[in-house]
């Protein structure tokens, strides 16, 4: 049969056994799994307890086998999905070839290898396994995958009815129900009227995102999603805030992060607050009448928080806080902020550290930080700009004492940690927004730009990136709204939140590459959209948790898990 004719009969290109083959490849990936996780560990813990020098020279493998997992988790979650659609009588011939071309492609690097970014490639001989594990990547599901599920004509097809959907995801594709769908809907809507015309050019000027803005969606009640409604917040959870975060996102990633400082504020209050603090800071956090922004980040410490230096010293009712902190999103403009400082001197690690909720002026573009004790200045970058970065010094800044987190010193790292879950959720959604912001500009391009008597779109090397493009969003999306159901059902989720974000990131950051390379030349000039979103893109693998260390906390979980189970 021809391409043409095969396109012609797209009945033709769905696999008639494709939810069988998905559930049979979610099975014999995670098998692969846990073999890959005793290989992994018999290289790490000889002696049955992780050896640290070991863990760090084994880092490649280690990392690895956190992005095995990662795949193996991903085939569990679209094979759950189609399950669901199947059942509601939605599986249809969008979503079977979104499913099947990502199969297809997952299946293939499991065998052949699995980028953890452009330069670093995992594969199966790298975790340690033997001849018996590889096997299991042959399973007859896998196998059939790679073999029948990828061709040029089920592409095509796919390519060509994303195209009829102008890229945007239907209720099949995403699978929530009617109430995510009309919220999803209602954002989409505002996103489209107040923030698409005007994000490229806040970008492209440097600017703060307008507090007019803000305080629309204040009343939108998007700082206020989590938030129970004995609170003043919605209390919608967890998967509500995945949708309005990815709606906005998808128009510009510093609009749809405006609301993670005070998701990251309010999950400190709730989880750690005492009364009086949760009962005087939700309401003002939920309605946007404060803004909080996240104070954790020092120089030289990065993703070792238990190294921070900053001081907190007791004198009387107030705290005075010395010390530099840098990476401060949004910091001008805050009224509040989660402040991690040091309040046991004699301690070196995360011992010994205390959260604050520190109150300060808002600033200016002129002065940002007039607050006494306390300077700084804004931090340059390539994107994500609408908020802006700061650094701050701190000398002498006093902070009230009753402004102590859960009134009790040396609680810091244990609530922050407490946030993590949520905070990887939400970027995965950013993420997942980026992405579909970067393939609706590629699409857009690949139909209107006419070359060679024809829009471009038509060429194969065109559409086989927007189908890609859509087939992984479609994975990525299930991840994180399966983290977020487990957050929601009040389930330890870190293992899950942590693979949603590791793969969203690099899905979006490829999705932007992709799109741009669409746009051939004009994709580098400043003035297309695609310029600004891969600038946007690049940092989703480096905060809330850099690529590389998210790899390392999964698999030291699985690795403990495994030897505990």
């Amino acid at each position: 049969m021809s391409l043409a004719e095969a396109v012609a009969r797209p009945e033709t290109l769905v696999l008639s056994d494709l939810r069988d083959l998905l559930a049979g490849a979610a099975e014999a990936s995670a098998r692969f799994v846990r073999a890959g996780t005793a290989a992994v560990r018999a290289k790490v813990a000889p002696s049955g307890k992780i050896d640290r020098a070991l863990f760090d020279r084994e880092q490649h493998a280690v990392h690895g086998l956190a992005w095995y997992a990662t795949y193996a988790q991903l085939f569990a979650q679209v094979s759950a999905w189609a399950e669901r659609l199947a059942a509601e009588n939605r599986f249809g011939e969008t979503e079977a070839l979104l499913a099947q071309l990502l199969g297809s492609e997952y299946a293939c690097q499991l065998v052949g290898g699995i980028p953890m970014n452009q330069g670093e490639v995992v594969r199966p001989l790298d975790l340690g396994v033997d001849q018996g594990a590889m096997q299991l990547l042959f399973a007859p599901a896998l196998s059939a995958l790679m073999q029948r599920g990828g061709g040029q004509a089920a592409k095509t097809r796919l390519a060509e009815l994303v195209a009829e959907a102008q890229g945007r995801p239907t209720v099949e594709v995403t699978g929530l129900d009617a109430d995510m769908e009309m919220i999803r809907d209602q954002f989409h809507a505002f996103a489209e009227e107040k923030v698409t015309p005007f994000a490229h050019g806040w970008h492209l000027r440097d600017e703060l995102i307008p507090l007019e803005l803000i305080q629309e969606l204040g009343a939108l009640g998007v700082f206020g999603l989590t938030v129970p409604e004995e609170y003043g917040g919605a209390g919608l959870g967890k998967t509500a805030m995945c949708v309005v975060s990815e709606e906005l996102s998808r128009a510009y990633i510093g609009v749809g992060s405006l609301g993670t400082r005070s998701e990251i504020a309010a999950e400190l209050i709730l989880t750690g607050g005492t009364q009086a603090q949760k009962d005087a800071w939700l309401p003002k956090i939920a309605t946007a009448e404060i803004l909080p922004t996240a104070v954790f980040t020092e120089p030289n410490t990065g993703s070792d928080l238990g190294a921070l230096r900053t001081r907190a010293a007791r004198e009387g009712d107030v705290y005075v806080v010395n010390g530099n902190k840098t990476w401060i999103t949004h910091a001008a403009r805050a009224d509040v902020m989660t402040l991690l400082a040091r309040t046991d001197p004699n301690t070196t690690d995360y011992r010994g550290l205390s959260t604050f909720l520190a109150e300060k002026p808002r600033g200016s573009d002129d002065q940002p930080f007039p607050g006494e004790g306390m300077s700084g200045g804004e931090i340059g970058v390539l994107g994500y700009r609408g908020m802006k970065e700061y650094e701050i010094a701190f000398d002498g800044f006093r902070v009230k004492a009753d402004n102590l987190l859960g009134g009790e010193e040396g609680q810091g790292f244990k609530q922050l940690m407490a946030t993590f879950e949520s905070a990887r959720i939400q970027t995965a959604a950013r993420a997942v927004g980026v992405a579909q912001g970067a393939m609706e500009q590629g699409l857009s391009y690949a139909l209107s730009r006419v070359q060679f008597g024809g829009p471009i779109f038509g060429f194969p090397r065109v559409h086989n990136k927007i189908a890609m493009m859509a087939a992984e969003i479609m994975g990525v999306r299930q991840l994180t709204y399966f983290a977020a159901a487990e957050k929601d059902q009040g389930r330890r989720c870190d293992l899950e939140a942590g693979m949603a974000k590791l793969l969203a990131a690099r899905v979006a950051w490829a999705a932007a590459d992709n799109a741009l390379q669409i746009h051939g030349g004009n994709g580098f000039a400043l003035e297309y959209p695609i310029s600004r979103i891969l600038c946007d893109a690049r940092i989703l693998n480096i905060f809330e948790g850099a690529g590389e260390i998210q790899a390392q906390v999964i698999a030291r979980r699985l690795l403990e898990e495994g030897r505990n189970g």
